[in-house]
């Protein structure tokens, strides 16, 4: 009997259960294992308190004044229409008045729906980001979290002797991510910048900062045998490596 919670505490069916991601078979087979063992409801619990300090410290915030803008649009529009309707009513009067009032509402109609628009797009793309970033946060945790992670502690060699780092490597959910716990202070004319070599190419990660906590991830491309490095770069960034300012090298 033990053997068989072990191995359904191994898997990742109560995470992807507090996530909202399991099939309904799953969901029945979860709750039954909360109800039936101690052991399961306690992980279960543990898991769920996790589960809420981390969305709470990844909390997407949406951009401050936002919604007034768009009430704003909102009101602006319904105003305009309302301002048309009455001109083109005084219109109907005169022929040529309704024709140089109809030609310019058309136009500031067709502003109008520009600009409408643009706002769309903006709140589309607005939504797209917190997607991607609820997404992120979502595999963070299932690597924080999960029994099968490989965690690697990661240290600079003698060009940054300060530097560490913890690498966290989930083979069965392909994800992986690096927490860069410190760095050494460099000139304000270089920066430290993170890759991996992924079959064969070199995929740039960007310029890295230190972490203020455990959270906080950067992730990395997952292969099967792939190599990430650190190196000091010029500030703002290379667009290719200085191999020999690698300071850092985890294999995964």
């Amino acid at each position: 009997m033990k053997e068989k919670i072990k191995i359904f505490l191994d898997s990742d069916l109560l995470e992807k259960y507090l996530l909202g991601t399991v099939t309904d078979q799953e969901a029945l087979q979860v709750e039954r294992y909360i109800a039936m063992y101690p052991e399961v409801r306690e992980t279960y619990n543990e898991l769920q308190e996790n589960l809420e300090a981390f969305a709470k410290l990844h909390a997407i915030k949406t951009p401050e004044g936002l919604k007034e803008r768009i009430l704003v649009r909102i009101k602006a529009e319904n105003s305009t229409r309302k301002r048309f309707f009455r001109y083109a009513i005084a219109a109907s009067f005169a022929t040529l008045l309704f024709a140089g009032a109809s030609y310019f509402f058309w136009n500031q109609n067709q502003s109008l729906q520009e600009e409408n628009t643009i706002v769309s797009n903006k709140i589309k793309d607005l939504e797209e980001d917190m997607r991607e970033q609820l997404e992120d946060v979502r595999n963070q945790f299932i690597v924080l979290n999960n029994p099968q992670t490989k965690k690697y502690n990661v240290k600079g060699n003698k060009k940054a002797k300060e530097l560490k780092a913890v690498a966290y490597i989930n083979p069965v959910k392909k994800l992986s991510y690096i927490n860069v716990e410190k760095l050494p202070n460099l000139p304000e004319n270089q920066c430290f910048q993170m890759w991996a070599e992924v079959n064969g190419e070199m995929v740039n990660l960007g310029v890295i900062k230190e972490a203020v906590s455990r959270e906080k991830l950067l992730a990395l491309p997952y292969s099967d045998k792939a190599v990430g490095y650190i190196t000091i770069e010029p500030k703002g960034g290379n667009q290719t490596p200085t191999v020999e300012n690698i300071v850092a090298n985890i294999a995964y």
